[in-house]
């Protein structure tokens, strides 16, 4: 038998916040897991140092670019699936440098699709695309509803936005992430490779390392237990569709699972409408869990900016059979309750620890 056991997963940006999850999940389940990262993003080197020291000899690393040919092909090496979460994730690190961000979003992801298409027992792949795609929504009717906006049709306030919405790409960003999910899609239908495209709402949980341009929650969340300031751009009453790590790592391994109903499609992922909060709801539930109130400020929109996003996922759901199972008030506890165990002294951790046992 070729050393293709099935038993192989490539996971790009494995060593960021979701690709952490999702290694520990793949490993859990007896495979060999392959991280490509570049390291680059601030935090990731801790999410690998915990890996390796949780998974040991289960984990390879290849640290490189997701641009380099060579080691693509090493990691590509017998894989039954890749997973490909490396990117440029920041609409405002897009802004400042349009040609970084294409050049990691775009040339990146073609050329990984290009190592994916010359081999002879091509892997499932799956992509993570963003909501951006989408566009601000300017033309959706919203009206606010107490401390959040909530959109006036009915339907869409039900069940939220399904993947009919138009394509309507803003920002560098969006231009980058929204032709690699066209890319993906492309490569399904002119050259058969079986792959699926999630457009992701907002994704929190632990090994979170979030900042004001990307993870607003585990921002959130890490500014209140550090006692800083948090700045709202627009009026804090945006709504999101969280969704807690779990659940996606659960949605990622069933499209692999069922990857002859899913191959060539694109899904809306998020926690759906039962999930959704505002930014003024979850710093409510921050303030409770820390027992005081943080402090804000206000400052204007920033280019892009959705005054609400709601993932409709029933197309996934009929597909799979797919649920989120974390509340937003639990995963936000969740998340919570882990990074002020990361900020505490490790003789106090070791402490507790003994206590509980």
């Amino acid at each position: 038998m070729t050393r293709r056991a099935r038993d192989r997963a490539v996971v790009t940006g494995g060593a960021g916040f979701v690709g952490t999850n999702l290694t520990s999940r793949l490993v859990e389940e007896g495979m060999e897991v392959v991280v490509l990262d570049n390291l680059s993003r601030p935090g990731v080197e801790h999410n690998l140092e915990w890996l390796l020291e949780t998974h040991g000899d289960r984990i390879v690393v290849e640290e490189s670019d997701i641009r380099n040919a060579g080691a693509l092909q090493r990691a590509l090496a017998g894989a039954s699936a890749v997973f490909h979460l490396a990117a440029q994730v920041a609409v405002t690190t897009s802004l400042d440098d349009p040609l970084a961000d294409f050049r990691t979003n775009v040339q990146g992801t073609v050329r990984l699709l290009e190592e994916i298409r010359r081999l002879d027992d091509a892997p499932f792949l799956l992509f993570t695309s963003t909501n951006k795609v989408y566009g601000s929504l300017p033309d959706l009717e919203l009206e606010l509803a107490g401390d959040r906006w909530e959109p006036v049709d009915d339907a869409i306030r039900k069940h939220g936005l399904s993947e009919e919405r138009p394509l309507d790409f803003c920002t560098p960003y969006g231009c980058s992430k929204g032709a690699a999910d066209q890319y993906v899609l492309d490569y399904a239908k002119s050259y058969g490779v079986s792959s699926v495209v999630f457009r992701m709402s907002c994704i929190y949980g632990p090994h979170q390392h979030g900042t004001e341009d990307q993870g607003w929650v585990a921002h959130f969340a890490i500014r209140a237990l550090e006692r800083e300031p948090i700045t709202l751009y627009g009026d804090g009453a945006q709504v999101r569709d969280i969704l807690f790590v779990d659940d996606l790592v659960d949605a990622m391994l069933l499209a692999r699972g069922h990857q002859r109903d899913v191959a060539g499609r694109a899904f809306n992922m998020g926690g759906g409408a039962d999930n959704s909060v505002s930014l003024h709801e979850v710093l409510e539930q921050i303030a409770d869990l820390d027992g005081r109130q943080p402090e804000t400020t206000f400052a204007e929109e920033r280019a892009g900016d959705q005054r609400y996003y709601v993932a409709d996922t029933s197309r996934f759901r009929k597909a799979t059979g797919w649920r989120p199972r974390v509340s937003a008030q639990d995963g936000v506890e969740r998340l919570y309750r882990w990074l002020a165990w990361r900020r505490t002294p490790v003789r106090a951790r070791l402490r507790a620890v003994a206590r509980s046992r």
